[in-house]
């Protein structure tokens, strides 16, 4: 039966068929004289369209036409699921008997892991189903449990309340069955892990509002242990609380070394194992989640990305499935974890959207936290409207994107991240080579209007040690100026910005009735005339982005006030109401 091209198809296969290429000439003979067509011809057909023609109706049509011939892209291997072994224990196994390592007490958001020590024999890691049931508080919460190696089956639990837990366990394998337990479990200092608040923010589960100023760096774990130490390093000092990492490694640009570790094991013929975890690269990964922890960081982890030479954004649904699964399992019990499907998901060739439905959803039934779910494009948008989705997490290197950001929030009603806008440096590639002053003023038009954007950076090394990429340590002078501007948000009554009436030319953001600011982006104007909002008596600020600095004005002030400016770019109006109490 013919598979016909799609939009997700890669290109190779229209340039595999004369007749597909004599349909792309008749309708778009640029596309193929194109240099983005040259460069990208192993990318999907629609978004490599939507670059060289930007005129969705003629990508449409052209798309359309192309559906009458063959893709003949390879396709991942199909295999049946596995399904757990009801009889990988002998009837005489003692139901129940396993050995319990548990701890006699815990405290609210702090991991807490459960040990039964049992059998070893086959695969453990897909003949074995392990889940319990934890009740407390007049609540239950269903846990996935996983194979650790050397007979060691691990549930993790982050409670949510103190109390005491009880535990029951429910197991294809006889001796890890019907196993009841309790751990008291005390009141923490911890904020907890995040979630979605008021629509379209974030907040810790103590109420603590969390504001993601982030930062990426795709396969930093991959690298050798100096270079992590000292990502970790830079990081205790950077303005940042969320990363962007990848669980496989990454084959790109920049991206030539071969990690030690991988998420499978190899077998005899040195092919990938999908039923068996790598243990070391589990226990390295969670250490450095430990780490970063410890620094206030979110690990935003990308479970899938199209730039791999191993072969693994191209497993089979039931590969996929047994890796989902195990992740969730394993990791949710982090608090500083968020999940994201995959970077750029439109270059998965090999994945269509009934795919990412089951994934995530898979993924949020073995996640027993709840962490933010969410899925970050290349060219076209995602549906963020999804019901797995919890936010927008968007790629778009728009000069625009604080307007973006609005129209975002509009369309989906949700948190919208802009995870990746471009990047500071120096590359030759135009995603890679951002002025500092271009990212400081993108946060913070975006910032204005609701958003959170993420950082990157990508100043050239010979040795290829490039922070977007790797880690290691940091050039640019972007980091203190969104440590300024996160030191501006946080001073707002609610520690959040949202998007206010505004200026047909200026955007402004706050909390309405309190906390206002407008923000000039590239424009010097000498002055400007502002209408202070009806019933508010402010104080006036005028802040310097760039230099990061704040000047209050003399007074205090309703109507309209005159606020005298520098005439130069990245500069700032703040308005904060002056309380009842102190107006006498």
């Amino acid at each position: 039966m013919m598979r016909p091209i799609h939009r997700q198809s890669p290109f190779t296969s229209v340039l595999a068929d004369p007749e597909a290429v004599s349909a792309v000439r008749d309708v778009a003979p640029e596309v193929l004289d194109s240099p983005v067509l040259k460069n990208l011809s192993e990318f999907p057909v629609g978004p490599v369209l939507s670059l060289i023609l930007g005129d969705e109706a003629r990508v449409s049509e052209l798309v359309t036409r192309l559906g009458a011939f063959e893709d003949t892209s390879p396709q991942p291997p199909e295999e049946p699921a596995i399904v757990p072994n009801p009889d990988y224990e002998q009837r005489s196994a003692e139901r129940g008997s396993a050995e319990v390592v548990a701890p006699s007490i815990a405290t609210t958001d702090r991991r807490v892991e459960i040990v039964l020590r049992g059998p070893s024999h086959g695969n453990p890691f897909v003949d074995v189903e392990l889940t319990a049931e934890f009740s407390g508080n007049d609540r239950a919460i269903h846990v996935g449990g996983f194979y650790e190696g050397d007979g060691r089956f691990v549930l993790r639990f982050l409670a949510p309340t103190a109390g005491k837990w009880t535990y029951t366990t429910t197991s294809t394998a006889r001796t890890l069955d019907g196993i009841t337990g309790t751990v008291e479990v005390a009141a923490g200092t911890a904020p907890g892990p995040t979630f979605v608040a008021d629509r379209f923010h974030f907040a810790h589960r103590d109420g603590t509002p969390y504001v993601p100023v982030g930062t990426t760096a795709y396969v930093w774990t991959h690298q050798d242990t100096d270079l992590q130490r000292a990502t970790l390093e830079t990081l205790e000092s950077a303005p940042f609380n969320k990363i962007r990492m990848c669980l496989f490694p990454k084959h790109f640009m920049y991206n030539s070394n071969e990690p030690d570790r991988f998420v499978f094991e190899r077998n005899a013929a040195g092919a990938w194992d999908t039923t068996r975890f790598d243990l070391d690269y589990f226990d390295e990964l969670e250490h450095r989640l430990d780490q970063l922890d410890e620094l206030g960081v979110v690990a935003d982890l990308i479970l899938f990305h199209p730039y791999d030479r191993w072969g693994f954004s191209r497993l089979s649904k039931a590969a996929d499935d047994r890796y989902v699964t195990y992740i969730a399992r394993r990791l949710s019990s982090f608090a500083n974890v968020w999940w994201s499907m995959a970077n750029e998901y439109d270059l998965l060739l090999t994945k269509t959207s009934e795919d990412w439905d089951r994934l995530a959803r898979l993924l949020q039934r073995n996640d027993h936290v709840g962490h933010p779910i969410s899925i970050h494009n290349w060219v076209d948008l995602y549906d963020h409207s999804r019901d797995w989705v919890t936010h927008a997490s968007i790629q778009r290197g728009d000069y625009e994107i604080g307007k973006r950001v609005d129209e975002w929030r509009r369309t989906w009603g949700k948190p919208v991240l802009v995870d990746e806008f471009g990047y500071e440096g120096n590359l030759d590639q135009g995603w890679g080579n951002l002025t500092t002053e271009e990212v400081v003023r993108r946060f913070w038009d975006g910032t204005i209007r609701g958003g959170y954007l993420t950082h990157g950076e990508t100043y050239y090394a010979d040795d290829e040690r490039i922070w977007w990429s790797k880690g290691g340590t940091l050039h640019g002078s972007s980091g203190p100026r969104l440590a300024f501007l996160r030191r501006i948000v946080a001073e707002s009554p609610t520690g959040r910005m949202d998007p206010l009436i505004s200026d047909w030319d200026v955007p402004w953001g706050g909390v309405d009735g309190e906390y206002v600011i407008l923000y000039f982006g590239d424009r010097r104007p000498a002055f400007r005339d502002v209408d202070i909002p009806t019933g508010m008596r402010v104080r006036v600020d005028v802040i310097d982005t760039w230099n990061m600095t704040v000047d209050e004005q003399p007074g205090i002030h309703s109507g309209q006030v005159h606020v005298a400016l520098p005439s130069r770019p990245y500069m700032a109006i703040r308005l904060r109401a002056v309380p009842e109490t102190e107006l006498g």
